[in-house]
């Protein structure tokens, strides 16, 4: 590991300053993605800024729905009782992802930041344009199976890792940050980019920029809904592909529905379409069925991750029918 600087200040602007002032200086909360870069030389920043001491652990509820605080340990937000009664699809994402000691140390922004598996990404004798833009995707050509099948480029075909990420995009979060130029909000599905002909930007954070809570809106999805995870092991192993879903039901009838996709592209992949198709419709599984031949519209494979094409409509169909059982 490199060398490095290490400060701990205790007031946002001044965590803010340190980083928009100095291209070499990273944000760190938990560590539990940042550090293992660094071991490995992937991420070589010259400055860590580390941000445990910010008063940003708060999990609130306003008018509107749920406020939580970027430090808010993963842990701690699914035990929390307000998240546990007004976005259990948050809970069980969650609880879906890494494993109860890693849980007790990520927190809610850093899941939100945390980088790639893709293994080209990881591997500095392995071309990759994410890690070192102009090398190559290794990817392309390579062992693919993992990679993504919608919005990926000739430059990257890696997928995001958060399973947290794939709940908050289907309920319609929003993102607060602050930065040099002040406070503003993302809509949630505006957080993460496709890569493009620029990989190497995960976000559309600005430099300098802080996240700072994660609001979820109040609405309907307190009941009926599943988030269903295919991975290689029980236990720490991050998506083959997972299914966000949550409905609103009218007896046996859809009056709405959030849905997405992880494991499937280099953001967390929101399904408006498929969605609307199920709005009318009766809970039966032939419905969930034409809802997923919807999503996979423009869906394309590699060589090794064809399964996804038959996986992934699968997946969505067995997390509605587990939603609508609730």
């Amino acid at each position: 590991m490199n060398p490095f600087r290490y400060i701990r200040p205790t007031k946002p602007q001044a965590a803010i300053d340190a980083v928009a002032n100095d291209p070499t200086a990273t944000f760190i909360a938990g560590g539990t993605n940042l550090v293992d870069l660094m071991k490995r030389g992937v991420m070589t920043p010259q400055k860590l800024v580390d941000i445990n001491r910010l008063p940003l652990t708060k999990i609130e509820h306003d008018n509107n729905g749920l406020r939580i605080g970027a430090l808010a340990l993963n842990a701690t937000v699914a035990d929390d009782r307000q998240v546990r009664e007004r976005q259990p699809l948050l809970v069980q994402a969650i609880n879906a992802g890494a494993s109860a000691q890693l849980r007790n140390m990520a927190t809610t922004g850093g899941n939100l930041l945390q980088r790639t598996r893709c293994p080209y990404f990881y591997d500095l004798a392995l071309p990759c344009n994410k890690r070192e833009p102009g090398s190559g995707c290794g990817a392309l050509e390579g062992i693919n199976r993992m990679h993504a099948i919608f919005g990926f480029s000739d430059k990257c075909i890696a997928v995001h890792p958060s399973d947290m990420s794939v709940a908050l995009v289907a309920l319609d979060a929003t993102v607060q940050v602050s930065g040099p130029k002040g406070n503003r909000s993302i809509p949630f599905a505006d957080l993460h980019r496709l890569p493009g002909d620029t990989p190497e930007k995960d976000t559309t954070l600005e430099p300098g920029e802080l996240i700072t809570a994660v609001h979820v809106p109040d609405g309907p999805f307190t009941k009926h809904v599943s988030y269903y995870k295919v991975r290689e092991r029980a236990s720490y192993a991050f998506a083959l592909v997972s299914a966000a879903a949550a409905l609103d039901l009218d007896g046996t009838t859809i009056r709405a529905a959030r849905l997405a996709l992880g494991g499937v592209a280099h953001k967390p992949w929101r399904l408006l379409a498929a969605e609307q198709a199920l709005v009318g419709k009766p809970a039966t599984e032939e419905t969930f069925r034409q809802a997923a031949t919807v999503a996979m519209q423009g869906a394309r494979a590699f060589k090794h991750n064809e399964y996804k094409l038959r996986l992934a409509p699968n997946t969505l169909v067995q997390a509605l029918n587990t939603a609508a059982a609730a």
